[in-house]
């Protein structure tokens, strides 16, 4: 019979209870536990809150308030298949349900006989499965009773877990007691695996077990080794109860030290060194914050014994804050004739940048209070931007500190740790202000174009947006120090290859100066004045004994290095420079003994000693092989930017007769969308004007051939729209069989109505045009005011054509057209 609880006040059912048959019948519903283990004889209170359980159990109140409970395998998973539970499990029965008021079942399950499940018969809306009983085997029996295994087991199974009920405050002492008189092992044993915190696969692999003496001894395996983790614990604890104690009678022991010191007059080394910190940060005019934190640190270190861990971490946050430069600044040198020399003394070419230098000490000179400026030179690599810096800062007369950005993926290496942190210190910017000892350096952040993050939180990048805003740093917070630090006085200076990378917040915060590169006569000018003399000097030689000629140093410009920059070129000059000086030494170790060694030979480094020296250059020959490579029908020159400066790009189209029933179109070179974009744009617009481009040419021809473009090296991954034109003059080449103009170049992005957009990197695409021969460049109208940026020297090497449409690239490269203007 069921009785039925209700809530007098509203009549709503809120409780169960009852007698039910207990048999093993099947089929049952199947109830999936997660993280629990049934234990047949025992009770089991259980939440159920499942949309699927709690109807389950629904419908097992309305029958016979029977079920299976079974554990499933994987807890993580929220309604598990058949095959997501364990085969064995313990049938229920429900004999009290609770319905709480946020929908949620309490109930308590008797667990009955073990089983398994045999057969699923239903899936939906429930697990539904057939059973089989799982009786205990208690093995053949004595005429006295069990075997004596099986008592001797039972019998260390009670010992045991009477010891463990005595060491562990989670087991009431009444287990104990109940435990102790049970006298039937299979009621012992379930008793027991249903008490223990163990693993769910250690309860399941007891569950499993219907051979009691087997099971016996697995549990009492288990509680031998809780046995022993217990043992341990109470070691453990032992000790740090001991050692509480020694640091008491330390304490005890020291301020009687300390008492006696003092009664004979000698100095105790803790209190020297807080008075020596006292007069150090009494020393620094701190701000208020500061010192207020400052003196609160103070006192807690007075407090901590110089034994605890927390002394040397107080004790090393003060030392921090008397090392840094709160109000230590040196004095601008604003002459600008001065900094002018400087800067032409260090670097050749970059009037930008040292105007930008000199704009900021003029403004500085009429407002000495005016906050730091924070500059991005941009360029690619070995233009000198690394080298500016130091000359910026020498020009000043400020102190230059650098910090490499570059792999930098976490916050706290700009902010720094939290002190709560073992080992915790500032960040790279503070840390680069105590190195600097002064309060407005130059700080350069080298290649900050390659910071990066770890994951989807706030990064490296984040951080800096604090340091390099004028409008916030004044107040800039280091996790460790947690006091503010001006930063407002610091001349910041970043480098980096390319602004893509940069996050435009970050790049909204700087000012962008972009270093090109340098024409041939620039670098010719830099290895005469810089680059030749300090080679000498690193490698021992006089300037006396070595003379390079121009025709000397043009051949390892042009012949041996094609670069942006004249890193590899000085690279070269060293290679020279080793050869020659390894020729004089072996002169000198060659002479007798007796003679004096002569005074070595003046060597005037010519064009013809330098292949001798180094043998053939790497791009001897470029210029010519470009120029042959262009001279067919179907093959453009195109001028691309990277990130290492400009480049010439090479664009080959070809064409077959279809070999299936559509043309196709097929792009080789490793193109990125956007480029390959540009491949269909420029076909499109071919096939749409091919009576106006090529009259001779058959209407149908695109729809016989199949068109294949390809832009080597293969190897090299390309992308952006500025190949739009080039890539439409190979096409129209290969139509007509004209061959593009000797030394012609070209950039700018294709429009489906031909007109002719503006690109970026006019400037290094002109400089990679002058390194490979290159003497005209076909580049759009709306682009010819960039030409100001280019050296005049440059520009009047290279004849530049102004275009709006591809009508006019196609007559600059391909000759007067014989359709006449199209589109």
């Amino acid at each position: 019979m069921i009785e039925i609880v209700s809530d007098p006040g509203t009549g709503q059912v809120v409780e169960i209870q009852g007698d039910g048959d207990s048999g093993v019948r099947g089929p049952l519903p199947v109830l999936p536990l997660r993280d629990v283990v049934p234990v047949p004889d025992t009770m089991l209170p259980l939440a159920v809150g499942q949309e699927r359980s709690v109807r389950l159990v629904d419908d097992v109140l309305a029958g016979d308030r029977r079920l299976v409970l079974v554990t499933s395998r994987d807890a993580a998973v929220e309604a598990p298949g058949p095959e997501g539970i364990h085969e064995v499990g313990v049938v229920g029965h429900i004999v009290r349900m609770l319905k709480v008021p946020d929908g949620t079942l309490r109930l308590l399950v008797q667990g009955t006989q073990r089983v398994r499940l045999t057969r699923f018969t239903e899936t939906e809306p429930y697990l539904v499965a057939e059973i089989e009983e799982l009786p205990d085997q208690l093995g053949p029996e004595g005429e006295d009773g069990p075997s004596a295994e099986i008592v001797a087991l039972h019998r260390s199974v009670q010992e045991t877990f009477s010891k463990i009920v005595e060491a562990v405050p989670y087991l009431p002492e009444e287990l104990q007691i109940a435990v102790a008189n049970i006298d039937d092992p299979v009621a012992l044993s379930q008793l027991i695996t249903g008490s223990l915190r163990i693993g769910t696969d250690e309860k399941q692999e007891l569950l499993e077990q219907v051979d009691v003496q087997a099971r016996l001894r697995r549990l009492m395996a288990i509680l031998a080794r809780e046995l022993e983790v217990i043992s341990i614990g109470s070691e453990i604890q032992s000790q740090v109860q001991s050692e509480l104690d020694k640091g008491q009678r330390e304490y005890v022991l020291r301020q009687q030290l300390k008492a006696i010191r003092e009664e004979l007059g000698e100095e105790d080394p803790l209190e020297a060194e807080l008075a020596e910190l006292r007069e150090q940060l009494d020393a620094l005019d701190l701000p208020e914050v500061v010192a207020t934190q400052a003196d609160r640190e103070l006192h807690r270190l007075e407090s901590i014994p110089q034994a605890s861990a927390e002394h040397g971490v107080v004790r090393t946050y003060l030392e921090w804050i008397v090392s840094l430069p709160w109000n230590d600044r040196t004095r601008d040198d604003l002459d600008l004739h001065r900094a002018r020399q400087i800067l032409d003394a260090d670097h050749h070419g970059l009037e930008d940048i040292k105007d930008r230098i000199l704009e900021f000490l003029a403004v500085r000179q009429l407002k000495p209070d005016a906050r730091g400026s924070i500059l991005c030179l941009v360029g690619p690599p070995g233009v000198g931007k690394t080298s500016l810096g130091k000359s910026i800062a020498r020009a000043m007369g400020r102190k230059f500190e650098r910090i490499s950005a570059g792999g930098v993926r976490d916050e706290a290496e700009i902010r720094g740790h939290r002190r709560t942190y073992i080992g915790a210190m500032p960040g790279t910017i503070i840390r680069a202000m105590r190195d600097s000892g002064s309060s407005n350096p130059l700080l350069m952040i080298d290649e900050i174009d390659k910071m990066g993050s770890m994951g989807t939180g706030g990064g490296p990048e984040s951080a800096m947006l604090e340091v390099l805003d004028p409008e916030q740093n004044d107040t800039f917070r280091d996790h460790y120090l947690d006091v503010p630090f001006d930063l407002s006085r610091v001349m910041f200076v970043t480098t980096a290859n390319t602004l893509d990378t940069i996050p435009g917040p970050l790049r909204d915060r700087m000012e962008i100066i972009r270093l090109a590169g340098y024409t041939a006569q620039e670098k010719l000018e830099i290895a005469k004045r810089y680059l030749v003399p300090r080679q000498l000097e690193r490698h021992g030689l006089r300037r006396s004994w070595i003379t390079f000629g121009d025709p000397a140093l043009r051949t390892l410009i042009e012949d041996y290095t094609r670069e942006s920059g004249v890193r590899n070129l000085e690279r070269e000059i060293g290679r020279v420079v080793r050869k020659i000086a390894r020729e004089i030494v072996e002169q000198e170790q060659d002479a007798t003994d007796d003679a004096p060694p002569a005074k070595p030979k003046r060597v005037t480094v010519s064009q013809a000693r330098v292949e001798e020296l180094l043998g053939r250059g790497t791009w001897a020959g470029a210029d010519e092989a470009l120029r042959r490579r262009t001279r067919r029908a179907g093959v453009a020159t195109g001028l691309a930017w990277t990130p290492v400066g400009g480049d010439v790009l090479v664009v080959e189209a070809a064409a077959m007769p279809k070999s299936g029933s559509q043309p196709t179109l097929t792009t080789t070179g490793q193109l990125g969308d956007v480029m390959q974009e540009s491949v269909r744009a420029a076909l499109t617009w071919v096939r749409g004007n091919l009576a106006a481009v090529a009259p001779d040419v058959a209407q149908d021809w695109f729809s016989q051939h199949d068109l294949h473009v390809h832009v080597p090296a293969g190897a090299t991954p390309k992308d952006g729209p500025s190949a739009g034109i080039t890539i439409a003059t190979a096409i129209v080449s290969l139509l007509t069989g004209r061959e593009v103009a000797k030394a012609v170049a070209m950039t700018g992005e294709i429009t489906l109505t031909g007109e002719v957009l503006p690109i970026g990197g006019l400037k290094e695409k002109a400089l990679a045009a002058q390194r490979n021969g290159v003497r005209c460049v076909i580049a759009p109208r709306e682009n010819e005011r960039d030409q100001e940026d280019i050296p005049e020297p440059l520009r009047s090497r290279i004849d530049f054509v102004w275009v709006d449409r591809v009508e006019q690239v196609l007559e600059a490269a391909l000759g007067r057209l014989p359709g006449g203007s199209a589109g």
